[in-house]
C-alpha cells in the first residue's frame, strides 16, 4: 500500500502516536514517507501541532498539515467559530496524491473519528479514504466500549466499500483491567480487521530512537514490526501482564 488513512475510534486515542509508529518503521525499512494532518484543531498559531510531532519522533519524514484551527472541536465547527475558510476535501486528495508520487507511503492522519465532519459541506475522511481510494487503519482504546466504538467505525467502512488495515491500541497502560485483557482477544472480531499492534501509554514522550524502537515492538509484522498477537494473548491468559 503506498497510501494509508488512520483514523480513530473517537478523540484522544493515540492517532498520532500510531500514525507516527507506523512511520517510522517504514523510514527504518528505507522507505520515502510523508504524512499530512488535513485538519489540526485545538492548536494556536505557532504551536507545534501533530505533524510537528510526528517529525520530531520521526526524522526525516515529509509531515505537514493543510488547515489549522484554534478551537479543540470538529473541523468544520472550528472553522466556523475562527471565521476561517472550511476545510476542502478536495485539496485533500490533490495534496495526498501530489505526495504518492514521489513518496512510498503516504499517511493520512484524521481528526477525532471516521465521520467527523471536515467541512460544512458534510464531507469527513472516510469520504477522502474513498475518493483516493486507500485503506483505513483504525486506532482504538483499550478500556470498556472499546468493542462497540470499534464495531461501529467498522461498520461505517463496510457502508462505504472501505478496506481496513487492522486496529491498533494507541494507548496501552502498565497494569491493564480484566476489560483491557479481554479487548485484546475481542477486538479482531468487530469487523475493523486483525489486531495489528498495541503501542505503550506515554509512547510519545520519548526520544526519536527509544520510539523507533517501541514500534518495531509494538507493532505486527503488517506494518513493518515484531508484535504478535497471539503470542501477546498468550501472555495475559497465562496470568504475565499484558502490553510491550
Amino acid at each position: 500500500m503506498s497510501v494509508l488513512v488512520v483514523t480513530g475510534t473517537g478523540t484522544e486515542v493515540g492517532k498520532t502516536v500510531v500514525t507516527a509508529a507506523v512511520a517510522a518503521l517504514a523510514r527504518d525499512a528505507g522507505r520515502r514517507v510523508a504524512v499530512v494532518k488535513p485538519a489540526q484543531t485545538g492548536v494556536g498559531p505557532g504551536e507545534p501541532g501533530d505533524a510537528d510531532e510526528i517529525a520530531r519522533l520521526v526524522p526525516g519524514v515529509t509531515a505537514m498539515e493543510l488547515a489549522r484551527y484554534p478551537d479543540p472541536l470538529a473541523p468544520a465547527t472550528a472553522a466556523a467559530r475562527c471565521g476561517a475558510a472550511p476545510l476542502d476535501a478536495g485539496r485533500v486528495v490533490d495534496t495526498v496524491n501530489a505526495l504518492d508520487r514521489d513518496h512510498d507511503l503516504v499517511l493520512v492522519e484524521g481528526a477525532g473519528g471516521l465521520l467527523v465532519r471536515l467541512n460544512t459541506g458534510g464531507r469527513t475522511l472516510a469520504d477522502v479514504a474513498m475518493d483516493l481510494p486507500a485503506p483505513v487503519l483504525v486506532v482504538a482504546r483499550p478500556d470498556l466500549g472499546t468493542l462497540n466504538a470499534t464495531a461501529l467505525t467498522a461498520e461505517a467502512l463496510r457502508a462505504r466499500g472501505l478496506a481496513p488495515a487492522g486496529v491498533v491500541v494507541g494507548a496501552w497502560p502498565d497494569r491493564p483491567d480484566l476489560a483491557m485483557r479481554c479487548n485484546l482477544t475481542d477486538l479482531p472480531t468487530m469487523g475493523a480487521g486483525d489486531l495489528v499492534g498495541v503501542l505503550p501509554e506515554g509512547s510519545g514522550r520519548l526520544t526519536a530512537p527509544e520510539f523507533a524502537a517501541v514500534a518495531r515492538r509494538s507493532l505486527a509484522q503488517s506494518l513493518g514490526g515484531t508484535w504478535d498477537a497471539d503470542a501477546e494473548a498468550a501472555r495475559w491468559s497465562a496470568g504475565a501482564p499484558a502490553g510491550v
